[in-house]
């Protein structure tokens, strides 16, 4: 059996993260993505953040795996051409432009739908058209406009930003799943169709928990939000998973920056915590006994864990508080990523080699399918394939060597 998107060309005319994400991850389930860049130029993340002068960067290598790149001037009529044929060839187009930018050089949906009808045509924007915001859209920007920001952090402090990239590679991976709909529908109706998906939309999919609070402060303060001032929007609550289940990260041994377990207390989880800590006295103390007691002191209640887990490591933490079935996980540095072994095992990391930077580590696909394997293959250099891709549309090596004079390539 082949791989799961075997036969399906991807047109990829992203650029940066949130499109990048997307058609990654249609590379990894066995798509054939065909990158389209600039000449000379291309994506402009291959030069940002650069840690080795002169080579892509790890910005641009870590979103392009499994994909193969193509030089071309769309602002040229050699490049038009070869674009136009690009189109012709593929199941899919992915593009994150800002609104017009296409539709002016002539490759808008309706015109490109004329041309190949069986196309699934995939825009990514920061807001929705029918929003009427007319406005570029960062990382930060999206989880700002999508809320996240308002509910992140501590009511102490300012707004704060999430790491883990919800804006850009969550509204990719959304993409994705329009995308696979798309070409499932297309089985039955012969027909493509255009897929739209707004940054800030995608946001706000992902904080719907929050957006459910929201409505229910309605009916009262929210007492999962310890200590939380009435208010009319729900409140940052630092660590605290507004999802009933009480939780903190707690220092551990040797005190370090990422020193800390996160630790869940249950109602049922309570005995055995207090039998491990030694404190079997609080298990029947009226103070301490029920859930709703505990929710009236959780700070004194976490104070007296971390007297225990202060001089514990927080991998030792883990493994104490598994064998009681009582919640909890250490926060791991990045830098505990990286050097986790067991990662690169299951092949979820994966150390390739490149030829000008060297070898580098990069993600695998968080999706994996039995019977559906696709290694892990590095990122392209700009225009490694632009002669293979072109000669398989049907341009001789004249006709190439031609737009490569007229710097349509």
């Amino acid at each position: 059996m082949g791989n799961a998107l075997d036969g399906v060309r991807v047109l990829d005319m992203t650029h940066v993260q949130s499109g990048p994400s997307a058609t990654q991850l249609l590379a990894w389930l066995g798509a054939d993505v065909v990158k389209v860049e600039m000449p000379r130029r291309g994506d402009i993340t291959r030069s940002q953040l650069r840690d080795k002068s002169n080579v892509d960067s790890l910005y641009f290598t870590m979103l392009n795996a499994n994909k193969r790149s193509v030089t071309l001037n769309i602002k040229t009529p050699q490049g038009q051409e070869a674009l136009g044929r690009l189109i012709d060839a593929c199941d899919v187009m992915v593009e994150n432009f800002g609104p017009g930018v296409l539709e002016r050089q002539g490759f808008g949906y309706e015109a490109v739908r004329a041309r190949n009808p069986r196309l699934i045509y995939a825009s990514i924007r920061g807001f929705a058209e029918a929003s009427g915001i007319d406005a570029k859209a960062y990382e930060t920007i999206a989880q700002a406009m999508g809320g996240a920001m308002s509910t992140t952090g501590w009511r102490s402090g300012p707004p704060t930003a999430s790491s883990a990239q919800i804006g850009d590679t969550g509204t990719g991976i959304h993409c994705v799943a329009g995308i696979l709909a798309a070409l499932y529908q297309r089985t039955v109706t012969g027909e493509g169709q255009r897929v739209d998906v707004a940054m800030q939309d995608c946001v706000m999919n992902l904080l719907r928990v929050k957006l459910r609070d929201q409505q229910r402060l309605d009916a009262g303060p929210l007492t999962e939000y310890p200590g939380a001032p009435e208010g009319d929007c729900v409140p940052r609550a630092g660590n605290a998973s507004g999802g009933g289940q009480p939780g903190a990260a707690l220092r551990c041994a040797p005190g370090g920056e990422n020193d800390f377990c996160y630790v869940i207390i249950q109602p049922q989880g309570w005995a055995p915590l207090m039998r491990l800590v030694g404190r079997k006295d609080l298990i029947d103390d009226p103070k301490f006994a029920a859930h709703e007691a505990r929710a009236q002191r959780l700070d004194q209640c976490f104070e007296i864990i971390e007297r225990w887990t202060v001089k514990r490591t927080k991998f030792e933490v883990m493994a104490a508080l598994k064998a009681i079935d009582v919640p909890c996980g250490p926060v791991l540095s990045t830098r505990d990523i990286l050097d986790d072994r067991a990662l690169y095992e299951r092949g979820f990391l994966v150390e390739v080699p490149h030829p000008e930077r060297g070898s580098y580590v990069t993600l695998g696909s968080p999706i994996q399918l039995s019977a559906s394997h696709v290694p892990v293959d590095r990122a392209p250099l700009l225009g490694e394939h632009t002669q293979a891709v072109l000669a398989d549309l049907g341009f001789t090596e004249e006709e190439i060597a031609g737009m490569r004079a007229a710097g349509a390539v």
